[in-house]
Formats: structure tokens, C-alpha cells, sequence
């Protein structure tokens, strides 16, 4: 199974977008796994609850600093990462990917969280 379809599997067990994609990289961060999933606990519904930021693409973020930070910024991979999320998706705020003010959805959120694994893949 893929590094995207794992992050889906756990999405679908227990874990928010968030919690998946850092829990499908478990294998390469400093970080444990139970640890993980406490550092996503509170981006569910976009970061707080308050659907903005989508929780796939602030893991993705996360784990990209953790794999690529050595002293320096790394602030343009982060901004090519965004854009490459949100040209996948159509935005970068849940409540849009989501179609929660319009009614349409742009991104599902199984497809969010594989369309995060696969655009940070490009990045590490």
C-alpha cells in the first residue's frame, strides 16, 4: 500500500486528515507515532474547527519542515508546496474544499489527504 492510500486507510480508522498524513510518515520523522497523532489533534475541521487551513495540507507542512529543515529557512519549498496543494485541490481551506459555503465540493476529503502525500512527495 502507497505512503497516500495508508494516510486514507487511517483517515477512515480513527485519525482526522491531519493525524493521517503525519501518521503515514511515521516511519521517517523524529517523531513517534502516538506523538503524531497528538500534534494533529486539534486540526480537525480545518485547524480549529473553524474550516480554514485544511488539515492535510498543515500536516503536510509539518512533516516538510521535519524532513527539510537544517538551520535555514525553508519558506519558498513551503509556498511551493501550498500552491501545489491548492492547484490540485482548488483551494487550501477546508470549508471550500469541503463546499460548505457553496454548496459545491472541490476536493473531497480522502482526496485531500491523498493530494497532500502526493504533492509533499515532490518536496522530500
Amino acid at each position: 500500500m502507497n505512503r497516500a492510500e495508508k494516510a486514507v486507510e487511517l483517515k477512515h480508522n480513527g485519525y482526522n486528515c491531519t493525524q493521517a498524513v503525519l501518521a503515514s510518515y511515521a516511519d521517517i520523522l523524529p517523531i513517534d507515532a502516538e506523538s503524531l497523532k497528538k500534534l494533529g489533534a486539534a486540526f480537525g475541521v480545518g485547524m480549529g474547527t473553524r474550516d480554514t487551513v485544511c488539515g492535510a495540507l498543515a500536516a503536510a507542512q509539518m512533516i516538510l519542515g521535519l524532513v527539510k529543515y537544517e538551520g535555514k529557512p525553508i519558506l519558498s519549498q513551503a509556498k511551493e508546496l501550498y500552491i501545489e496543494f491548492k492547484n490540485i485541490c482548488g483551494s487550501t481551506h477546508c470549508g471550500e474544499l469541503k463546499g460548505v459555503n457553496k454548496g459545491k465540493v472541490l476536493c473531497s476529503c480522502d482526496d485531500c489527504v491523498r493530494n497532500a502525500v502526493a504533492a509533499l512527495e515532490k518536496f522530500i
